[in-house]
């Protein structure tokens, strides 16, 4: 059984509320809508934004469970159920560029699109294994970690110049840390995919 079906059992056991962070997983990142449809295990809590209004527009949610909408509903008949605000909830324009967003998603089949383009992502992932300075790689859907070994004394400062780089080459990456962490476009097609690990592999080839 996998690691997040045991934990979905243990909080079940204990009253434990079981909470997933979907902001880059969900909307079909992995191949599927959501990562719970993907592990086959659903939260009592999800969060989510960006991909929900193309992540131009501003936009987060919270999905929950019935039964803890129904708690949140028992309160005093003159007053508001859930009493809370922000100066922002229910902007008309947001409102707008989700729905425009999801009906694209559906229009395009681009929530399952992953399914297809996941095995090449994967093999290009891993053909950068064995570069110089490269500790280890991973992916999941259309999601990789490119972990680079830290400068000594100078955390992140490798994979920084490696962002510095890509970007002068034509290739925008995101890092944290000394990893390089890539979530592309649902719209992304092979040979996206192929000129940013032959940029990378160039990129990574070049730090010292």
């Amino acid at each position: 059984m996998g690691y997040l079906q045991r934990l979905r059992e243990i909080c079940d056991k204990h009253g434990i509320l079981l909470i997933f962070d979907e902001v880059i997983t969900a909307f079909g990142r992995l191949g599927t809508p959501f990562a719970a449809n993907y592990f086959d295990v659903i939260p009592d809590i999800t969060t989510t934004a960006k991909a929900l209004a193309n992540g131009v527009i501003p936009m987060g949610a919270v999905f929950v469970q019935d039964k803890i909408y129904d708690a949140f509903m028992q309160g005093p008949e003159n007053m508001v159920e859930f009493f809370h605000g922000y100066t922002f909830s229910g902007n008309p324009m947001a409102c707008a560029a989700a729905l425009g967003t999801l009906d694209t998603y559906e229009e395009d089949g681009l929530l399952t699109r992953g399914t297809g383009l996941g095995g090449y992502w994967e093999d290009a992932v891993h053909s950068l294994k064995g570069l110089p300075n490269v500790i280890d790689l991973r992916n999941m859907g259309l999601i990789a970690g490119i972990e680079l070994e830290p400068r000594p004394g100078a955390p992140t400062a490798r994979a920084f110049d490696a962002f510095l780089k890509a970007y002068d080459a034509g290739l925008l990456i995101r890092t944290t840390g000394d990893t390089i962490a890539l979530s592309p476009p649902l719209i992304i097609e092979k040979s996206h995919i192929d000129f940013a690990f032959e940029t990378l592999r160039t990129i990574i080839k070049s730090l010292d």
